[in-house]
């Protein structure tokens, strides 16, 4: 079951993606389509729902989206540089206007010093503009990918609204 918060923000998108004929991809990593389960449960969401990617190893992130393996060895899975890199692949193979991606660490165990449980990059790409920010969640595994779900639904409402 989706929570009411998040078919709120999944109902806002819908509206604002519907209204401004704006299609919309997600590639997901530690959210395992928890993104697009959400946005896909509104009524309406074959109007504006392009493609939905789960590219929870890093060989799928090469095969599906042409992500460049250099930039996984160089900077890991959990980056911005990957995320933004996932983003304009989905952006590249579909026909969306925006592509949202998400890669990160929900636990409870693949943490380090540098990046501990809870890391999650967003990206969100477009044909004109690209950006791409950090959050650390606390919590269970439940919890981080709830909110790493939500963050990522606010992001894109962010991004729909300007």
């Amino acid at each position: 079951m989706i929570d009411k918060n998040l078919l709120d923000l999944s109902r806002q998108i819908n509206s604002l993606a519907r209204d401004n004929k704006i299609r919309i991809s997600t590639t997901e990593s530690c959210t395992g389509g928890l993104v697009a389960s959400c946005l896909t449960s509104i009524e309406g969401a074959s109007n504006y729902f392009d493609y939905g990617f789960i590219t929870y190893s890093n060989e799928a992130k090469i095969t599906m989206l042409g992500v460049d393996p250099k930039i996984l060895d160089q900077f890991g899975a959990v980056s911005e540089e990957v995320a933004i890199s996932m983003a304009l692949g989905a952006l590249r193979i579909s026909k969306s206007s925006i592509s949202i991606a998400i890669t990160g660490i929900a636990g409870p165990s693949g943490g380090s010093r540098f990046k501990p449980v809870g890391t999650v990059c967003f990206a969100v790409a477009s044909k004109v503009n690209t950006e791409s920010y950090v959050r650390k969640f606390i919590g269970d595994r439940q919890i981080i990918r709830y909110k790493a779900c939500e963050e990522a639904l606010s992001f894109l409402l962010k991004i729909l609204g300007k």
